[in-house]
């Protein structure tokens, strides 16, 4: 019998309220994940973190938008730099903006906790493949 396929557990960090909004409803319009984190900025996020790095509540896939203020997102991925070696579980990063700067992209892909850059707004087809095949994925 085959291990049920557990739905991973999504952080949107973006100080856009109207955006964290849309996003969390493409991401339930994909049917792929129902737990969703939402922090305004990447101090909230990595307090999140901190205090929560043995519990099951850790997300398996961050969404991080590069611009907002207290802790942008290059901000966040240097602390979290840091911290990843103590946390229960490896957590997957796409950076998010509308940034068309090529030196943004170049910087996403040149920095090993980014697994992906993806830009603004994203589609539910879009969420789909980056999502979809965490289930068969091991952990």
């Amino acid at each position: 019998m085959e291990a049920p396929v557990t739905q991973p557990v999504v952080a949107v960090i973006d100080d856009d309220s109207v955006y964290q909004f849309t996003t969390s409803r493409t991401l339930k319009a994909t049917k792929l994940t129902e737990q969703i984190l939402q922090f305004l900025n990447g101090d909230e996020a990595l307090k999140f973190l901190f205090s929560h790095q043995e519990d099951k509540l850790l997300p398996d896939i961050i969404f991080l938008d590069i611009n907002m203020p207290i802790t942008d997102g290059w901000m966040f991925l240097e602390e979290f730099s840091r911290l990843k070696d103590s946390l229960k579980k490896k957590i997957t990063i796409y950076m998010v903006s509308s940034s068309i700067d090529p030196r943004d992209l170049t910087r996403a892909k040149n920095n090993p906790e980014v697994s992906g850059y993806v830009e603004k707004p994203i589609t539910i087809s879009k969420f789909s493949e980056l999502i979809g095949g965490f289930g068969q994925q091991s952990n």
